[in-house]
């Protein structure tokens, strides 16, 4: 018998949990959990997932691609909207867009958030 687990929760390396959970906040109108503070914030998903932001003394970004600093973690988003609208979105809030684009830009796109996390956007 397989044992059956179910995932409630990322969390995420930070220097800032509070400015990096607005980026989050901001990026997918989730609400913020009611415990939220300097050392550790996080949003809550309709499904009770909660994806978490913790304080790390001496963070140090991930330098992905090449890996001199390890990714470590990569989190893909499905978005609703055209990946052009939503990757516009997403560098206004303060994400960046790394030159490497190992997908087809069609389907997929890499792109930073503001302390060094990569993640990917994917047409739903």
């Amino acid at each position: 018998m397989s044992l059956q687990m179910k995932l409630s929760a990322i969390t995420l390396d930070c220097p800032d949990p509070m400015a990096l959970v607005a980026f989050y906040q901001q990026a997918t109108d989730l609400e913020l959990h009611p415990k939220s503070g300097a050392d550790f914030a996080g949003l809550n998903w309709g499904d009770g997932l909660l994806i978490g932001f913790q304080r790390v003394d001496d963070y140090r970004a991930p330098s992905w691609p090449d890996q001199t600093v390890p990714q470590q973690l990569h989190i893909c988003f499905k978005v609703d909207e055209e990946l052009d609208e939503a990757e516009a979105r997403l560098l206004e809030l303060g994400a960046s867009k790394p030159d490497e684009q190992p997908h087809d830009e069609a389907r997929a796109r890499v792109l930073v958030d503001p302390v060094g996390h990569p993640f990917c956007l994917v047409r739903e």
